[in-house]
């Protein structure tokens, strides 16, 4: 090579490092134009980004109101749990982590692989609602990409079955669906809060910045119930039920100075807390829900009506021979001939004659017109959801055949929250409450019959418990009962049923002073005994029974003997 050769070759290399150094320092200088150009204009536009990516703001979770019985027992509370859940991006699909998650979740490897694989595109998916927070953190410790937790509330219910009902029960997000816990959804709702917290790039909260709202927790619900009286209740009518097979059974207790709602109980039941295998039969109210025909607990309204017209006087007596009437091609029949009875004797055989042959003397109209003050024909208001009105015939031109059934409870339809609280009329003093099923600070009523009816009436009525009265089985040591037993024959697609009854039982305590009302409804008692007075009577007195202790409400009856003679009824 010679020397030009040489010297041409030291020249290209040198302008070779010229170009490389040149096109470094124009690379230097674009990056250095563009971090000035980034820090000093678009400077917010870097900050907006980062907060984007660890800046967060998220629910403050707010706790549903309590529900509480009269003394403050919990009956419906919301406990601090944790939700799970998994974002498939940031998840490794290692089967050796699916396997532990599962694992410490007590769920199928299998199961949650397909889950995150179906889920796979997604930046969220649900790993398990509502657990403990202890098994959360037992999750979560696991330190794998991609699994959070949020805080949240569980809807617990102490009383479990006891005052299922009632009560009723919300779903996951704690919204009401039954019961209660629905109708005062609004009343019971929380709303959660915001806050601003940092988080690191994989999601986890560093510290919590601000408060932006407050939660909002829930109002408290409190009920008018007694949960000592609900417990007592409950036990002794799933007991009868069982004891007699029968379908389905009701009870509602009362005070009678307030119309609060002291205990409503129903078989079946169902258990709040784990609706797995949730019986939809089991979840209704049938208290306030269903409809029955009263039958014979229907007698003392008519007898008061016809007391309250002056038509009648509580010395007057009734023929009710031969025990058969027949009425517009009917046949109204008695359990037995009675002969000529008192007002007092018609309740205390439960004489459908008598009662018919009394309202039949009265006005066309009078009769409807007091079922209708007493609450017969609508809803008694109390707000829970799917309350029944019943059916009361209208007064416009009312046959005689009507007018005799309605008069022994047969032609028309009630719940046993209603005829419960048509007997709060008897027990005081001819006024009518509304039915509560919160607590009562200030009560109200109607006055509808005068005061010395209802106290004559509730003479007779005490009648009707002692022996040889249908209903004797209501008694209470110690306290003086009034009551009215009723046995009806079930209304079917075919009809009445002939062996197929409502057996139910009405009754006041202590008849001196009335502080309960209660009544009982047995559905479809199978055996020898299906009658009110030996089915739901004895129910009576149990629950009634024992409350009056539980409330320490003095005895009114000195009189040692119990008599426990059998006697029938219709």
């Amino acid at each position: 090579m010679n020397k030009d050769s040489g010297v041409q070759l030291q020249a290209a290399a040198a302008w070779r490092i010229r170009i490389v150094w040149l096109v470094l320092a124009a690379l230097l200088l674009v990056v250095v134009g563009r971090l000035v150009q980034l820090h000093l204009f678009e400077s917010e536009f870097l900050k907006r980004q980062g907060d984007v990516r660890t800046l967060r703001v998220e629910p403050i979770p707010a706790y549903r109101g309590m529900i509480t019985d009269r003394h403050g027992e919990p009956l419906a509370v919301s406990s601090p749990v944790a939700t799970l859940w998994i974002n498939p991006q940031q998840f490794p699909a290692d089967a050796e982590v699916i396997r532990q998650v599962a694992e410490r979740l007590n769920i199928s490897s299998l199961q949650l692989t397909r889950r995150l694989q179906r889920f796979a595109s997604r930046e969220f998916m649900y790993l398990q609602r509502q657990v403990t927070p202890d098994l959360a953190e037992a999750v979560l410790s696991l330190q794998i990409p991609g699994l959070y937790a949020l805080d949240e509330y569980k809807r617990y219910y102490p009383s479990g079955e006891v005052a299922a009902h009632l009560v009723g029960f919300t779903n996951v997000d704690e919204q009401g669906q039954e019961g209660l816990e629905l109708a005062w959804n609004h009343w019971l709702e929380a709303t959660p809060g915001r806050k601003r917290v940092l988080k690191d790039l994989r999601g986890r909260t560093i510290r919590n910045l601000a408060t932006l709202n407050p939660p909002q927790p829930g109002q408290v619900l409190e009920l008018s119930l007694d949960l000592r009286l609900q417990y007592l209740a409950y036990r002794e009518l799933k007991a009868a039920v069982e004891q007699h097979q029968a379908v389905s059974g009701s009870l509602v207790l009362l005070d009678a100075k307030t119309g609060e709602v002291l205990a409503m109980v129903n078989q079946p039941s169902y258990n709040p807390n784990n609706r797995a295998n949730l019986n939809p039969s089991g979840i209704r109210n049938r208290a306030l829900v269903d409809l029955i025909e009263p039958g014979s607990v229907i007698k003392p309204f008519s007898i008061a009506i016809a007391l309250q017209s002056g038509v009648f006087d509580v010395d007057d007596r009734i023929d009710t021979s031969p025990g058969v009437m027949r009425l517009a091609g009917q046949t109204i029949r008695d359990f037995r001939n009675y002969g000529e009875l008192s007002l007092a004797g018609i309740l205390t055989h439960s004489s459908n004659i008598g009662v018919s042959r009394m309202v039949l003397e009265l006005p066309d109209e009078m009769l409807i017109n007091y079922y209708d003050s007493l609450g017969f024909g609508r809803a008694t208001g109390t707000g829970f959801p799917g309350e029944a009105s019943g059916v009361l015939p209208g007064s416009f031109n009312i046959s005689r055949i009507k007018r005799a059934t309605l008069s022994y409870g047969y032609g028309l339809s009630m719940s046993l929250g209603q005829l419960a609280q048509a007997y709060m009329v008897l027990a005081d003093q001819g006024r009518l409450h509304p039915l509560s099923l919160l607590k009562v600070h200030e009560p109200s009523s109607t006055q509808i019959f005068d005061p010395e009816v209802t106290r004559q009436v509730v003479a007779m009525m005490e009648r009707a418990t002692e022996p040889g009265g249908t209903g004797r089985r209501a008694a209470i040591p110690g306290y003086r009962v009034a009551g009215k037993t009723g046995t009806v024959h079930k209304l079917g697609a075919q009809g009445y049923g002939s062996g197929d009854y409502l057996a139910t039982f009405a009754g006041i305590a202590p008849a001196s002073n009335p502080r309960l009302v209660a009544v009982v409804m047995i559905d479809s008692p199978k055996g020898q005994e299906y009658f009110g007075g030996e089915v739901a009577a004895p129910v009576f007195s149990r629950v009634v029974g024992h409350a009056l202790r539980i409330l320490d409400v003095p005895p009114d009856n000195t009189d040692p003997l119990q008599n426990s003679s059998v006697n029938g009824e219709n």
